[in-house]
């Protein structure tokens, strides 16, 4: 494994662990695959992988309990550095800072975080910071040693993201970053400024929810061969991050065995100015026909479907509408609808309550997208 220097020559592991994407069992995303989970993690481990990402609200508040039980299972706590992500949305008083801290820590059987993160900040929460008494909590956690590292995670556009980095001294942040999305939320401007400024950054959806890490239509397949790039599309996404200096560990949220794998073979290969002229225009081709394909900027993060009354597989639905017009396959797309988004759970069964657009990271107009996709996808 290649390591990135954080401060104090701490090494940290240029790709990290995420608990938010694991295998699940029957389809329920609060009901963690452990076995399968669990293997995963100690491969990540033992091929040196040292940063494990969590966050109160992953996998329906079962992320950090998991991530709390296999580290004190395989005497771990000394050995990775744990990460999650307090939920500001749910602070309402002062005193709820200290609250969701101690539940954490202990969701996670341990005394204290390494890098402790402010969930999903944009402009909505930071113009209360002042009122919520925020930076007088991130001193006291830090002071009385329940945390180590204090930072934030980021969803907004580029202005508040500067407005934030410059309002406090910040240990590190995580951004959204992938070739696709240079130009989106922090984007490449955001990665420079906050690293210019001594900030270590931590990339979030390096394969922008998978789909840069999917299977190859002939079309795509195409754009790989006529640049003579033999590296499968997540090897090349990821190598498209470790190539830049800036970024700090990029997070892999894979879901099986076989993708971990696949993502710590190129974190062990791929180090900055490795990514060749024939990789870069393929990423530039690439770039052109998924903006082309693309219907909804979905990254299935899930946040949408936790609190959704009706458990609408809201993920799944736009991975098929998109996957239509990617993949150039229809039966498939056709098939897989009907096999994985049940009748009980399509979208007309929506209340139109309007919760999944206030948690999307995103900011897509859900309620509309899904009638859309609904009504493509059942006139194949």
């Amino acid at each position: 494994m290649k390591y990135r220097i954080f401060k104090n020559e701490t090494k940290i592991s240029q790709m990290g662990l995420g608990f938010m994407r694991l295998p699940v069992i029957d389809g329920d995303n609060a009901r963690i695959d452990e076995e399968k989970a669990e293997e995963m993690a100690l491969y990540a481990y033992e091929n040196g992988v040292n940063y494990f990402d969590s966050a109160y609200a992953y996998h329906g508040h079962m992320s950090e309990k998991f991530v709390g039980k296999i580290v004190q299972k395989n005497n771990l706590r000394d050995k990775v550095y744990l990460a999650t992500k307090m939920p500001v949305w749910l602070a309402k008083a002062p005193e709820d800072y200290d609250r969701l801290l101690d539940e954490q820590l202990a969701n996670l059987q341990t005394d204290y975080v390494d890098f402790y993160l402010l969930h999903s900040l944009g402009a909505g929460f930071w113009n209360n910071v002042e009122k919520q008494e925020l930076f007088a909590f991130m001193e006291r956690a830090k002071r009385d040693g329940r945390v180590k590292n204090i930072g934030f995670s980021f969803h907004d556009n580029i202005p508040v993201f500067k407005q934030i980095i410059d309002a406090y001294t910040w240990d590190f942040c995580q951004i959204q970053l992938n070739y696709m999305d240079e130009n989106y939320q922090a984007g490449i401007e955001g990665l420079k400024y906050a690293a210019d400024k001594g900030i270590f950054v931590v990339i979030m959806e390096p394969l922008k929810g998978g789909r840069l890490g999917t299977m190859l239509s002939n079309t795509m397949q195409a754009v790989f061969d006529k640049n003579d790039v033999a590296l499968k599309p997540a090897a090349l996404a990821m190598k498209y991050l470790f190539d830049k200096s800036e970024v700090g560990c990029v997070l892999t949220g894979a879901s099986t065995l076989e993708q971990l794998k696949e993502n710590v073979a190129t974190a062990k290969t791929c180090d900055v100015g490795d990514l060749t002229d024939n990789e870069k225009q393929a990423i530039q081709e690439l770039e052109a026909f998924y903006n082309a394909r693309t219907k909804v900027p979905c990254t299935g993060c899930l946040y949408c479907i936790d609190d959704c009354p009706q458990r609408i597989p809201i993920n799944i639905v736009f991975s098929l509408y998109n996957g239509r017009y990617m993949y150039e396959n229809d039966t498939m797309a056709k098939i897989q609808y009907y096999a994985h988004v049940s009748e009980a759970r399509r979208p007309d069964q929506c209340l139109d309550c309007g919760i999944c657009e206030e948690r999307c990271p995103q900011g897509i107009a859900i309620r509309e997208k899904l009638k859309e996709a609904q009504a493509d996808l059942e006139s194949i």
